[in-house]
């Protein structure tokens, strides 16, 4: 498996294009993206579990009940949420891009981002869709990572290369996220695509499996959105046999899914609003993986620890305590602490007490952007990663007036 460029258009058949149709006022700034498929493709996608959702979700859920799905189109600065004609909006959008592409708008995922409230025009939609359909490109997937940012400072792609049965295989996504970042089931909007072939069922399977460990290990701020999606287009163009039952291919494909999502994890960590560094935790010798993951999804979700964070103060008693607060079963006379990052590690605590150590150089470890808190609990076999950012001034300014 190596890192390849491309993002959603590094699979075969996938073509990518962003446009400024003029949902947001700043021209610069594209708000209008399309991934398309040259042939069906499998698909699967996770969403939000809040109860206010937006209307794209509703009717994205009701297009992939076969299983199947051709293209994605999705704007940025309008939420399309709490809006009274949010479905008819969202159903046109679809109508309109099937119109564009020659395909049936049942083939159309529909999504979302930006201001909830908001009612959504389509004019600018619809004026913008033709343009957006006629630069579809190999080379797009860049132009649509930049279509589907909010607060976002940078656009977040990345895409694998692996073989399954023989097969020269791709898969490849982009994500945006800033704020509002605390999911259930999935996190901000994420689309990846591949061109392995898979069975829809499988692929359900395969997501569903994975977003346990990735998207739902992410928390910037403790608020789980109204618009939530992580969606997968499989369109088999790779022509390996069809994965359509658990063994060595399935179990590759999860590889390579996995390391995607963790990429993309990781670059939404790092970008979260306002935030100078990401944050890792990683829980390991935990009594079982549910302890592990709510030790470490405590660590990245405390104010305190994120506070202490962007002061780069290696003030350990705030991880024992979003630990010990946090549910798990843990022996806590057992919990060691150290900070680690490209300047090097540093072990704070261990079993339950603090270490003496040097002040100046856990400033000088925890001063780089990515930083990793290792938690050590000795009570077991299991692990798991979470992510997270530090807390600065910056985020209360631009959650201050995002809407005006």
């Amino acid at each position: 498996m190596k890192l390849i460029s491309g993002g959603v258009c590094a699979a075969e058949g996938f073509t990518a294009a962003g446009v400024h149709c003029g949902i947001r006022r700043n021209k610069s700034k594209r708000d209008l993206s399309l991934i398309y498929s040259d042939r069906e493709a499998s698909a699967a996608a996770v969403y939000t579990q809040n109860l206010v959702k937006g209307a794209p979700i509703a009717v994205t859920k009701s297009h992939l009940e076969n299983g199947h799905a051709r293209a994605v189109i999705c704007n940025s600065g309008n939420a399309n949420t709490c809006s009274e004609n949010g479905i008819e909006i969202a159903n046109l959008t679809c109508e309109l891009t099937a119109n564009a592409l020659g395909i049936d708008a049942g083939d159309v995922v529909v999504a979302s981002t930006g201001v909830i409230g908001k009612p959504l025009d389509i004019a600018p939609i619809a004026a913008g869709i033709p343009q957006l359909a006629s630069s579809l490109s190999r080379d797009g997937s860049g132009e649509a990572a930049e279509g589907i940012m909010t607060t976002d400072t940078a656009k977040k792609e990345v895409a694998v290369e692996f073989i399954l049965g023989g097969k020269t295989c791709r898969i490849g996504g982009i994500a945006k996220g800033s704020g509002m970042i605390h999911p259930n089931m999935a996190t901000m909007l994420v689309f990846i695509t591949t061109d392995a072939a898979i069975s829809p069922e499988m692929l359900r399977a395969a997501l569903s499996h994975d977003v346990a460990s990735t998207f739902n290990m992410l928390s910037i701020d403790g608020d789980t959105s109204t618009n939530d999606m992580v969606v997968v287009l499989a369109n088999g163009a790779a022509g390996n046999e069809p994965v359509v039952a658990e063994g060595s291919d399935f179990t590759e494909f999860m590889r390579a899914l996995n390391t995607v999502t963790v990429a993309l994890c990781r670059a939404i960590a790092g970008d979260g609003e306002g935030c100078t560094r990401m944050i890792e935790c990683r829980v390991s010798g935990a009594r079982d993986l549910r302890a592990a993951r709510i030790a470490a999804k405590s660590v990245v979700c405390s104010s305190l620890v994120k506070a202490m964070i962007f002061g780069a103060d290696a003030n350990f008693g705030r991880v024992f305590c979003a630990v010990g607060y946090s549910g798990a079963d843990v022996d806590v006379t057992k919990m060691g602490v150290s900070f680690s990052s490209a300047a090097g590690e540093i072990e704070v605590a261990r079993d339950g007490f603090s270490l003496d150590f040097s002040e100046e150089t856990a400033k000088t470890v925890l001063t780089e952007h990515d930083i990793i808190i290792n938690v050590t609990l000795k009570d077991g076999p299991a692990s798991a990663s979470a992510w997270g950012c530090d807390l600065t001034y910056d985020y209360v300014k631009i959650n201050a007036d995002y809407r005006t």
